[in-house]
C-alpha cells in the first residue's frame, strides 16, 4: 500500500476512531491523471479563466514562493502538504489554489462570497492552524483563534487528520478585505 493510500485510509477512518463523525463523503480514490482530467473538464464547462495559482498582485507583501527551511521541515514532518494535495484532488477536483509563504502554506478554494481557506503556519517550531471559531474550544492546544500543535502532536497522523477534518468541515471564510 502506498503512502498516499495509507494516508487516505487513515483520513477516512480517523473520525470514527476518535469518536467524531467522519467527513461527509468519501475520497474518490482518483489517480493524479484522473484528477487532472476532471479538473480540465470542470474548467472547460465553467468557461473559467481563473488561474489555479494566486496572482502576484493578490499576494500580501510577506508572501514568497518558497517556505523557509524550518517551515518546510515541519510541513513535511506533519505530512500536511500531501494530505492537502489529496483533499484538493479528491474533494475539490483540483480547483483549490495553493501558495507558500516563508512561514506557512495556504489552500484557498471557492470564489467571491464563498472563498474558503486552510492556513497553516509554523511559529517557534509549532504547527499553527487558523480556526473558524473565536472562542476557546475543548482542545488543550486551542488559543481561541488558532490550534497550536507541538512536534509530538503534528507528527501524530491521527491528530493532523482530525485537525484537517475539522477544518474541512468548518473552513475559515475569508473576510471581504482578504
Amino acid at each position: 500500500m502506498s503512502d498516499n493510500d495509507r494516508l487516505a485510509n487513515d483520513a477516512r477512518g480517523n473520525g470514527r476512531r476518535l469518536g467524531k463523525s467522519p467527513i461527509l463523503g468519501q475520497g474518490h480514490g482518483l489517480s493524479d491523471e484522473e484528477g487532472e482530467m476532471i479538473q480540465q473538464m470542470i474548467r472547460e464547462e465553467q468557461h473559467s479563466a481563473r488561474a489555479l495559482h494566486i496572482p502576484a498582485q493578490d499576494l500580501s507583501s510577506e508572501a514568497t514562493t518558497q517556505m523557509s527551511a524550518e517551515t518546510a521541515q515541519v510541513i513535511e514532518d506533519s505530512r500536511l502538504g500531501r494530505i492537502l494535495y489529496m483533499f484538493n484532488r479528491d474533494y475539490l477536483y483540483g480547483q483549490g489554489r495553493f501558495d507558500e509563504y516563508q512561514g506557512g502554506l495556504i489552500l484557498k478554494w471557492g470564489d467571491g462570497y464563498s472563498r474558503m481557506h486552510i492556513w497553516a503556519s509554523v511559529e517557534d517550531g509549532n504547527l499553527v492552524f487558523e480556526t473558524s471559531h473565536f472562542k476557546k474550544c475543548d482542545k488543550p492546544y486551542c488559543t481561541g483563534t488558532h490550534h497550536i500543535l507541538n512536534r509530538e502532536l503534528y507528527t501524530n497522523l491521527d491528530v493532523v487528520n482530525q485537525e484537517l477534518a475539522d477544518l474541512f468541515r468548518r473552513p475559515v471564510q475569508e473576510r471581504s478585505e482578504d
